[in-house]
This record gives C-alpha cells, sequence and structure tokens, in this order.
C-alpha cells in the first residue's frame, strides 16, 4: 500500500510539472454556462487492459491470457438553462471486445445514458459553489449480453463542486469535487472525488489534470460483472487524466487525452487514450 502511494504520488508530481496545468473555464467544474451558451465535445476513446486490480488492491494479470478493450464514440453536452443552471448529457456508443485462451466475445450499441443539471450556489472572491444532481439510464442495452454494455441499473448522484480562478496569478483554474452515487438493485453505493487543474500554456495551448476517484460503499451484492470487467459491482479506482488541447478558432478545439488508471480494488485495470474536438456557442 505504502508503495502505491508513493507512486501515485510520483505520477502526479511528474504530471504537473510536464504539462503545468485551461483558463477558459465556462465549462469546466463548478461553472455553469451563461443562459443560451453550449459547450459540445465529440470524442473517440480508447480502453484497453490486460491487468486487474485484486481484492488486495494489487495489479495482476487477467486470467486465461485475456485482455479487454472498449472502442467508444462519446458526446458530452452541456447548455445554459439560465446563468445559475446547466443541462448536461452525455451518451456513449461503444464496441467492446474480450479475448483470452477459452473465448472472443464482443458487443456494441448505445451504453449508458447521463442525464444531469448544474446549479450555481454561489460565486464570489473565495470561488465558485455549486450542485449537480445527475441520473444514469441504462435502457439502450440488453443487460444479458455475454460481454453487456454495463451494470443494466439505474444511479442516482448528488455532488457539490468547488472551483477557483487562478488569475492574476495564473492564467488558469483549480477545482474540487465530491459527491454520493446511489446504485439500485445489486451494485454497492460509491463516493465519487475529483481534483482538477487547469492552465493555458500559450495564447492557445492549454492543459489539465484530473485525477477522477471511486470509492466503493460495499453495501451491495458481491455478483458476476458477466464477463465485463469494467462493470463490476464492489470496485474501487483513481484515474488520472492528463489532456492537452489546442484552440483553432474561439469556438473550435481539439483535445488529446492520456487516462491511465493509477490504483483500483475488483475492476479492470487499463488505460483510455483520446482524440476530441470541442465546439463552443458563445
Amino acid at each position: 500500500m505504502y508503495f502505491t502511494i508513493v507512486k501515485t504520488a510520483t505520477v502526479l508530481g511528474l504530471a504537473f510539472f510536464v504539462i503545468g496545468l485551461t483558463c477558459d473555464y465556462s465549462h469546466a467544474g463548478a461553472w455553469t454556462l451563461n443562459k443560451g451558451k453550449l459547450y459540445d465535445r465529440l470524442s473517440l476513446n480508447y480502453y484497453y487492459a490486460d491487468d486487474r486490480f485484486d481484492k488486495n488492491a494489487d495489479r495482476l494479470r487477467f486470467d486465461a491470457n485475456g485482455d479487454f478493450s472498449d472502442i467508444n464514440g462519446a458526446n458530452y453536452l452541456e447548455y445554459g438553462l439560465t446563468d445559475r443552471i446547466t443541462l448536461i448529457n452525455s451518451l456513449y456508443f461503444k464496441y467492446i471486445e474480450k479475448d483470452d485462451d477459452v473465448a472472443k466475445t464482443t458487443t456494441y450499441g448505445l451504453g449508458d445514458i447521463d442525464l444531469a443539471m448544474k446549479v450555481k450556489v454561489l460565486e464570489g472572491k473565495a470561488g465558485i459553489f455549486s450542485a449537480q444532481g445527475l441520473v444514469k439510464i441504462p435502457e439502450a442495452y440488453d443487460r444479458n449480453d455475454r460481454v453487456p454494455l454495463g451494470n443494466g441499473q439505474y444511479d442516482l448522484e448528488l455532488k457539490f463542486l468547488y472551483g477557483l480562478s487562478l488569475w492574476p496569478y495564473l492564467p488558469g483554474y483549480c477545482g474540487v469535487e465530491a459527491g454520493y452515487r446511489w446504485r439500485f438493485s445489486d451494485p454497492s453505493d460509491e463516493f465519487r472525488y475529483l481534483v482538477e487543474f487547469g492552465l493555458d500554456l500559450t495564447k492557445n495551448l492549454y492543459g489539465r489534470v484530473k485525477l477522477d476517484g471511486i470509492y466503493s460503499i460495499d453495501n451491495g451484492s458481491h455478483l458476476d460483472s458477466g464477463g465485463n470487467p469494467t462493470a463490476t459491482n464492489n470496485f474501487d479506482l483513481g484515474k488520472l487524466d492528463v489532456t492537452l488541447g489546442y484552440k483553432i478558432t474561439p469556438a473550435w478545439g481539439l483535445e488529446a487525452s492520456y487516462t491511465p488508471e493509477i490504483y483500483g480494488q475488483n475492476t479492470a485495470a487499463g488505460a483510455t487514450y483520446t482524440l476530441a474536438v470541442t465546439y463552443q456557442l458563445r
């Protein structure tokens, strides 16, 4: 465990050093969009894992020389209903594959659909505070597939967000999020947390780093995940999201991300590679 903590701290330190840390934080974290404004991010993601985190948080190879991949197109959309209320939607079209010495199985289709609403509670010199409610809808796929696209149950989440502009000291921002996710049926409820830093590196080039974590409350049933090692019922997981972006115009941008899973328990241990196009209606 000590080695895991040291390793995580080292990776975080290197990431902050290399990337520095987007001053353009209108769609980030706790900030809400102004009325009628829109932010859209269309991404192509490739996730691959041939390791897993066991119940002791040790990293081991999958059984039977197995591996798991998830290629998906994702769309994340924010819309400013009012200056204080932002509506959020995200959805994925997935192609997943599990391959080992026994069999090779694939599934494709729409994954879980998230609908959320973010409300600005307070904003001042000390930063911005917001609250966000989310519902996860699992109706677009069959939970009984040999390798299902998700758990097949509804989730409800409430989280609180804090953001702080670093201007005029730095052209950037930082943010913290914490929330609780109620998971219907058998899976365990979760405590979710996130720490984020962003910085404009030049007029057009920016970067951000996120530590995105899930901590299982362990109040669910330990059931078979149906062959999808990323859809287990009681798991912990920590991901480091490192992103570089380029503003082509004030409205259009390109992003590239690398997101390794750096610690966890009872789930897959892989990494995601992302290319994305962003659009902002100002």
